[in-house]
């Protein structure tokens, strides 16, 4: 079963996956390079007590260093990588390769069972320009997710990992931004609850002189912390990446660090930690 979008919406019927115990992780690629090993194991001891992990990663940083390496020059509007045919070339060599591959190995390294693939694999994520595509370039949005193909490689008992690179069907790469892509996948599965693996506890604030994590916000408080100057410098694209994630099914994203012991647990059985964004 494909899922597609049918006028405007996506739409995610006939689900097979069970929707409670499966959980989309999103997760830049420098971040997991830089996660213990423990949190590996976790993963992998999630998967094997029955849990259906899905990871979709980004690695914005990476591309950056290898296109300068390359001497390719590459500029961001709005937030958004331009992407030419060449700095795509690069994009999908770094996200469906060394960085792909790096976070299937650390898992299997761990005892789990993983396969690495990009959204232009079996048409996993269908993708058409964006609005704005003349000012960014080779930039798509998700119009569609091959479920069949994540569901049948957890029945085969693998953890996908995903990269977002994004097809049409007449076969034209895009660049998917990985937030909006992690949101796309966890909607269309039917996930309610997404979680975004960061190396931050969570979203701070200044309560009685003491910076304490927040345990649950709305994007609307986000946003006025934002102007209000609480939350600032590079925590801001941190919580702005986590409201791009919450989209059609997925009401509400947690903010965790990846470096506490046991963490994906203790956000599956409901434990307070991180920080709750929820839509209202």
């Amino acid at each position: 079963m494909r899922i597609v979008l049918e006028g405007g919406q996506l739409s995610a019927a006939g689900l097979s996956l069970s929707a409670g115990r499966t959980f989309v992780m999103k997760c830049g690629g420098s971040t997991l390079q830089e996660l213990p090993e423990s949190f590996f194991k976790d993963l992998a001891d999630l998967q094997e007590s029955g849990s259906q992990p899905v990871i979709v990663h980004g690695g914005g940083p990476a591309i950056s260093e290898t296109l300068g390496k390359l001497g390719i020059e590459t500029h961001f509007v709005n937030g958004l990588r331009y992407t030419s045919e060449e700095v795509l070339d690069v994009v999908e060599m770094v996200l469906a390769g060394s960085i792909n591959k790096s976070i299937v190995r650390r898992i299997t390294g761990a005892g789990g069972k993983a396969v690495g693939l990009s959204g232009a694999d079996g048409l996993l994520i269908q993708a058409r320009p964006v609005a704005n595509a003349a000012e960014v370039g080779l930039v798509g949005e998700v119009t569609g997710v091959n479920q069949e193909l994540i569901e049948g490689i957890v029945k085969l008992g693998f953890l996908p990992v995903i990269a977002p690179v994004g097809v049409s069907k007449e076969g034209q790469r895009y660049n998917i931004n990985a937030d909006t892509a992690a949101g796309a996948v966890a909607s269309m599965l039917g996930v309610r609850q997404m979680i975004v693996v960061t190396d931050v506890p969570g979203i701070m604030k200044m309560v009685h002189g003491e910076k304490r994590v927040l345990p649950s916000v709305t994007v609307q408080e986000i946003e006025d912390m934002i102007q209000t100057g609480e939350i600032y410098g590079g925590m801001i694209p941190k919580v702005r990446a986590a409201i791009a994630c919450i989209s059609g099914k997925v009401n509400e994203v947690i903010i965790v660090d990846g470096s506490v012991p046991g963490i994906l647990g203790k956000v599956l059985n409901g434990d307070s930690v991180g920080t709750r964004i929820v839509r209202m």
